[in-house]
């Protein structure tokens, strides 16, 4: 699977991405050290342009499909991976909010359990009593250096994307690098890869029946066929660039944008899926709400069909979670013409 992964997905990487590193296959993204060899191989260049934001198809919160005008933008040309967030916080001495837990002044209505610090974690359930959804934990002591909590260890995997990120965290490392976050419509726009179908590669998930991204496969949440080849995150860069040569703009994890939320939680029909307690624990957490984009090894046709360009979720803002990351843009001009 991941041989005609590699043949097939190589065959939409465009000229644009001929100066980033040799991604967009398997075997390369997994020698892949994590941290980008130079400047003209961290980011791509997005020319600006017209696009239709949004569907009118889909999701409510999509809606309504507008004409959105967007200048052109350098973006990271895949997701900041643990070991560039590690540079990071070598430099600066960051902890972040997940490891820092909450500050009662800020988050009185939050228990005491939950501002302790730690993070989301989506743990496969055995089973679901009727109308539970109970596959997200809150894991005491989880957070990027610990994934999956105590015990876990983002060593080994410095090539994948950094997650247990909320904003604050995401902007920090922005400011640091010289750069920002994404606004929706620049993430939107650059995600779509200059095509007008709904996936940068056409208007099926699947590519001449290959996995494109990272995306669940099988029974959600019980059981991931890993058909892509990865049953949570992946290496960044190990499936094809879109057609501005960039990367998992689509799957592997959710990112962070530099929009609030602006769409009432009602029309969200897919919440993040909490365990009773912790649903209504978090209650007092969420009235600040963030806009995160881009869809995650968790979506599936079955239950999250948010791996499209147009598809957006909210996010509460200090909360973090074991498929959120980001990426950064800079407005710097754009490559001298030939």
């Amino acid at each position: 699977m991941r041989r005609g992964l590699i043949a097939g997905g190589l065959l939409w990487v465009s000229l644009a991405a001929a100066a980033a590193p040799l991604l967009g296959s398997a075997a390369a993204c997994r020698r892949y050290g994590g941290v980008p060899d130079s400047a003209a191989t961290a980011q791509g260049w997005v020319p600006g342009g017209r696009f239709i934001m949004g569907a009118d198809d889909a999701y409510p919160e999509e809606a309504p499909a507008r004409e959105v005008t967007v200048a052109g933008f350098w973006m990271d040309r895949q997701e900041v991976s643990n070991a560039q967030f590690a540079r990071f916080v070598r430099a600066t001495g960051y902890r972040t909010l997940a490891e820092r837990g909450l500050d009662v002044r800020r988050y009185p209505a939050v228990p005491a359990r939950l501002r302790q610090p730690g993070s989301m974690v989506f743990i496969m359930p055995t089973r679901l009593a009727p109308g539970q959804v109970n596959w997200w934990h809150f894991v005491p002591g989880a957070n990027w250096r610990q994934p999956e909590g105590p015990g876990s260890s983002w060593r080994g995997r410095e090539n994948h994307p950094v997650v247990h990120i909320a904003r604050e965290d995401a902007t920090a490392y922005a400011r640091w690098a010289g750069r920002s976050l994404p606004t929706e419509a620049e993430f939107e726009y650059a995600a779509r890869g200059g095509a007008d179908s709904r996936f940068p590669w056409g208007d099926s998930l699947q590519r001449q029946g290959l996995q494109m991204a990272n995306t669940w496969q099988g029974p959600f949440p019980f059981k991931n066929n890993t058909e892509d080849g990865f049953a949570a995150t992946a290496p960044v860069g190990c499936f094809a660039a879109n057609g501005y040569g960039l990367f998992d703009l689509i799957g592997n994890v959710w990112e962070w944008t530099a929009d609030d939320w602006s769409t009432p939680l009602a029309s969200i029909t897919t919440l993040p899926a909490l365990n009773l307690e912790d649903a209504l624990s978090l209650q007092g957490r969420g009235s600040q709400l963030g806009t995160i984009k881009g869809g995650s090894f968790l979506c599936s046709p079955l239950y999250c069909q948010r791996y499209r360009p147009s598809a957006r979720h909210a996010q509460e803002l200090s909360l973090g979670s074991s498929h959120i990351g980001f990426r950064t843009v800079s407005h710097a001009p754009g490559p001298a013409g030939p």
